[in-house]
């Protein structure tokens, strides 16, 4: 990366062929670089593009020194690339030779550092202790949601009620007869309602309730797929126990679930209830049962208690969203430096998303440890945008309206920076969803670009913990890994600061280098693993949770 002494525009790679404006850039202002000297011929908005010399119609587009886009018309020497006159494109890709070489860093400061952690039975470490409540088909939410009525607040797992006195005083206004100017006057207070946390059980960190709208309805594919994701939250390192709730007749069955988690994890031995309303009679002699021994499930629970743990013991999922034009020069390559600490202490990371690993498949099959393990992450990337494409939207059509706003315009460039979470260490394996990391190094899981979607299954995949980058600002958690919001530029995270736990703007106004970043995001990691600081998707019970269904979605 080829940072000015200006901070005012930026070549990432010796191969590109354009510019990155680090803030607005009015028409006229000069730019010099390697030995060129020429003025925009139009203004260029922060995070945009603009070219170093004049494009014909045809001429190719570099960004992080891969093929990004091509011309449409012809664009002067200095002026903007925009999705008026560029297009999406990118090189082919092959089965080519094996690049495993790559710079570990110094990781001397974390070799012997530890986290606290609760250790499982089947040697996982989990970063938080949780119960998990999950119906096996949408006809169970409802059930779902009385059990979380009836546990939530008496076991001291109610979170704070913002804006109840608020939505009080508008009632009482209300009643009182006042107009409807004078409701849009009133100031908010947003004090929080008081409520009980003090916790029962104080070794578990919460009961989620994971409903979605699948397991029966759909394909026979969906229905294994759901179960495979749901059993790898039932043996997820960070669930103490599991409540199921199933209604009998479902393609979502219970020896499916329990096919996958015998899979998962041969031994199994959590805490598990499984309880079929066909089979239990009323919904209260159901929901009686599932109380009871939930209740003594979490008894049982409540004994483990977190002990040291070596970092190795880490699982970290690599997520972006809501990203922009800074996201492949900040937060990412941050991210994807801390991937490299971590696969150096013998961690494992998940880089997921292939919709977003357009364009930079050669570069990432190439890092794949064998040839199998780079043909199936080639066959995957193939069939996928196939798929998509047969449904009328390729993997060009993943960017969002936001993206392009700011400065994402191809997804070739949205990808070639997305790809950066993953740092530069070579391929350990490449997973299909649902399945789960068994090896230390980066693992490339297939999932869409939907960032709930996507965090789901990284979660679901072993994740304990989840790095999530964003440019915009996106309120993403999930119910049972941390996840860490870390902002590509420091105006963000001022504006947004309930949301977000880390800024990397730092990068762009060169006041820290990414290493230096890393560094900090590492002691953070290491804090939350441990609990000893929550990120704000956990304190605002941002417990999202959404199954990916096979078709397509990007």
């Amino acid at each position: 990366m080829i940072m000015q002494a200006t901070y005012k525009y930026l070549q990432i790679h010796p191969d590109d062929n354009i510019l990155v404006a680090l803030q607005d850039l009015p028409q006229g202002t000069p730019v010099q670089h390697n030995g060129k000297e020429f003025s925009l011929v139009e203004k260029v908005a922060g995070k945009h593009k603009f070219t170093m010399s004049d494009l014909a119609p045809g001429d190719e587009i570099y960004m992080y020194g891969v093929l990004v886009g091509k011309a449409d018309k012809p664009i002067p020497q200095g002026a903007a690339i925009t999705t008026e006159n560029i297009h999406h494109a990118t090189n082919d890709f092959t089965l080519g030779e094996r690049k495993l070489q790559w710079k570990q860093p110094d990781v001397s400061q974390w070799k012997n550092k530890q986290f606290m952690g609760y250790h499982r039975a089947d040697g996982s470490v989990g970063t938080a202790n949780y119960w998990v409540v999950i119906p096996l088909v949408f006809c169970e939410n409802r059930n779902v949601e009385v059990l979380k009525e009836a546990l939530i607040e008496k076991l001291g797992y109610s979170k704070v009620k913002a804006f109840e006195s608020d939505v009080e005083t508008l009632v009482n206004m209300y009643q009182q007869g006042v107009s409807e100017e004078e409701i849009l006057n009133l100031e908010f207070t947003e004090k929080p309602a008081v409520v009980n946390n003090k916790k029962i059980f104080k070794n578990i960190d919460g009961i989620k309730f994971l409903n979605h709208e699948m397991g029966c309805g759909g394909t026979k594919m969906d229905a294994e797929a759901l179960c495979g994701l749901l059993a790898g939250y039932v043996t997820h390192p960070n669930v103490a126990g599991a409540t199921i709730l199933s209604l009998g007749c479902q393609h979502a069955q219970a020896s499916i679930l329990k096919k996958e988690i015998m899979k998962r994890d041969p031994n199994f031995s959590k805490p598990f209830i499984l309880l079929e309303q066909q089979k239990e009679g009323t919904e209260s002699q159901l929901l009686t049962k599932a109380i009871k021994k939930t209740f003594a499930g979490l008894m049982q629970a409540n004994k483990n208690e977190r002990k040291p743990a070596p970092l190795s013991k880490l699982c970290i999922g690599l997520e972006c969203g809501g990203s922009d034009g800074f996201s492949g020069i900040s937060a990412n390559p941050a991210v994807g430096y801390v991937s490299d600490i971590l696969v150096t202490l013998g961690s494992s990371v998940i880089l997921s998303e292939f919709p977003e690993l357009c364009g930079v498949e050669q570069e990432l099959s190439d890092r794949c440890v064998d040839a199998p393990t780079a043909q199936k992450f080639m066959d995957l990337m193939r069939t996928y945008n196939a798929r998509a494409e047969a449904a009328g939207s390729g993997f060009y059509a993943n960017p969002s309206p936001g993206n392009v706003r700011d400065g994402l315009i191809t997804d070739a460039i949205k990808s070639a920076g997305a790809a950066k979470k993953g740092g530069t260490s070579p391929v350990a394996d490449v997973l299909d969803y649902p399945e789960r990391v068994t090896k230390p190094g980066l693992n490339l899981l297939c999932t869409p670009g939907n960032d709930v979607e996507s965090t789901t299954a990284e979660v679901g995949s072993g994740a304990n913990i989840v790095l999530f980058t964003t440019g915009l600002g996106t309120p993403t958690g999930n119910p049972v890994a941390p996840v860490v919001k870390l902002s590509t530029n420091t105006a963000l995270y001022k504006r947004m600061p309930d949301i977000l736990d880390i800024d990397c703007g730092t990068i762009i106004e060169g006041t820290e280098t990414i290493p230096e970043t890393a560094s900090r995001i590492m002691d953070y990691i290491i804090d939350v693993a441990s609990g000893n600081a929550e990120p704000k998707a956990v304190k605002l019970g941002q417990d999202d949770f959404i199954p990916w269904r096979r078709g397509v979605s990007l």
